[in-house]
């Protein structure tokens, strides 16, 4: 188990796609599609956006965005993942870093 940057209890990372490599601040991020395992709910798909910085530094908490990804299968939101440009990517990144 991981803590965000509140001192929440989350998961360990879900198995994930991963989507791009994307440059912010002078790190390298890698971004993974996330999916919630929706208990056998086949009429929907969710996922969120993982950032893992290349040089992560030990107790560094793991950046995801909240579920935005919501569409009736995986293919659709992998599709819908896919068609974020870098500059979107980077914005999410920059919304879900904890304040400095």
């Amino acid at each position: 188990m991981e803590e965000d940057p509140q001192g929440t209890t989350v998961p360990d990372p879900q198995p994930a796609q991963h989507l791009a490599t994307i440059g912010h601040e002078g790190r390298f991020w890698d971004v993974y599609v996330e999916f919630q395992d929706e208990d056998g709910a086949a009429f929907s798909a969710r996922a969120r956006l993982r950032f893992d910085a290349a040089d992560t530094n030990e107790g560094e908490p793991v950046v995801r965005t909240a579920m935005i990804l919501i569409e009736p299968s995986y293919e659709e939101v992998m599709r819908k993942a896919r068609s974020f440009p870098d500059h979107q990517l980077i914005a999410l990144l920059r919304s879900s870093l904890p304040d400095a």
